[in-house]
């Protein structure tokens, strides 16, 4: 791998919608609070439409742009490939970046579905072999409080883990004359609120855990079987999901239930999870980000009780390169933080996590939950 001129490493995104913003933002950011070994350089951007992708790149600050991801993956200029497009292009894309000796950064969930993260994995590791590396942008992993709490309960604070909950609860939907996005179409998406939210609550409770899920029992529902086509006038098909309910058992013996929804009117990104062990239990909440509520079983029971940890010292994760204690992070942070950690890991020559092998694992949850929800809420055991 040749990195750029002075220390630079150059990076080619393809996608400049949402997430491309998102991404950009990061990239541009990292080094400037982080002590990074390389200097990303946003090389070009990748987009169908010109027009739009050359209005993307002067707004975010990308050098250069291209209409097939396949020269943007084939410049001299890139060394990191940035795939945030949606899930029906990652397999192709990820693969042949490996395949040309690029690292790369793959948008969640990894692929539509398990047969593509398979050969994603697999092209991973055997670029792995080549000092080539991958990750999976599952980004709530780097939200501070949530890598506090890992550290808490890899710590023992919580003692045998027991119980484990997850909501991922969203109101974009509940409009049925909200037009049709790819969002809606299982071609393109994979599934609906499922693969969109459901992914992130699945890797957010493994990572958390340290474990991962070994089977389910589900169901899902479609509210709203048409809507408008983005120009109005006719309508179109939802093919997918709007809602996926599920709980499942942990290789550790914890059971856990699920909630993911783009219909749950007054909830904008509430992402939350809680986790109960045997010593204690903590709880999050997306919408608090900074704050992290732990109960210390320990404690007698005439004071015992749930307290906030305002996650903003220092000595928290990620949060020393940026404010003052109490001087609040963002959503964004938690992208700048998944770059810090992709650059340092390919300076270091180590594999950044999450992986594509920890992409395709999810992957198989997704798979399992649908499965059991076609099956009737059968419990399904999730393949390894």
């Amino acid at each position: 791998m040749t990195e750029g001129s002075g220390g630079t490493i150059g990076v080619g995104m393809v996608g400049h919608a949402f997430m491309g913003a998102v991404h950009s933002h990061a990239w541009r950011t990292a080094h400037r609070f982080f002590d990074l070994p390389m200097v990303p350089h946003l090389a070009v951007l990748g987009g169908r439409d010109l027009g739009r992708t050359k209005a993307a790149a002067a707004k975010y600050g990308w050098a250069s742009v291209q209409t097939d991801w396949r020269e943007l993956v084939a410049s001299p200029d890139v060394q990191i490939v940035d795939i945030c497009t949606p899930g029906d292009s990652h397999c192709e894309i990820a693969i042949a970046a490996l395949a040309a000796g690029k690292h790369v950064l793959c948008e969640k969930p990894l692929a539509n579905t398990v047969a593509e993260a398979e050969q994603m994995a697999a092209a991973a590791a055997e670029a792995a072999t080549r000092g080539v590396r991958s990750m999976v942008a599952f980004n709530y992993r780097r939200v501070p409080a949530l890598a506090y709490a890992r550290k808490l309960i890899e710590d023992g604070r919580l003692g045998e883990i027991r119980h484990v909950r997850a909501l991922y609860l969203q109101d974009w939907l509940s409009d049925e004359q909200a037009p049709m996005t790819w969002r809606l179409r299982k071609d393109k998406a994979g599934s609906g609120s499922l693969g969109d939210l459901g992914a992130h609550i699945v890797d957010a409770t493994q990572y958390l855990v340290g474990d991962t899920l070994t089977g389910v029992s589900a169901l899902t529902n479609t509210f709203v079987h048409k809507r408008p086509t983005e120009g109005g006038g006719d309508l179109d098909d939802v093919t997918v999901d709007d809602a996926a309910v599920f709980f499942g058992r942990f290789g550790n013996g914890a059971v856990a239930t699920y909630e993911a929804t783009r219909f749950a009117l007054g909830q904008k990104n509430g992402m939350s999870v809680e986790i109960n062990g045997s010593l204690g239990s903590l709880r999050f909440g997306f919408e608090s980000m900074n704050e992290l509520y732990f109960f210390d079983g320990s404690q007698p029971a005439d004071e015992a009780g749930f307290r906030r940890i305002l996650v903003t010292e220092p000595t928290h994760p990620y949060v020393g390169a940026w404010w003052p204690p109490g001087h609040l992070l963002g959503y964004e942070h938690t992208f700048t933080h998944e770059v810090v950690d992709l650059v340092r890991a390919i300076a270091d020559g180590t594999d950044p996590v999450p992986s594509f092998a920890d992409g395709l694992q999810v992957q198989r949850v997704l798979e399992a939950v649908e499965q059991s929800a076609e099956n009737g809420s059968s419990w399904t055991e999730i393949t390894k």
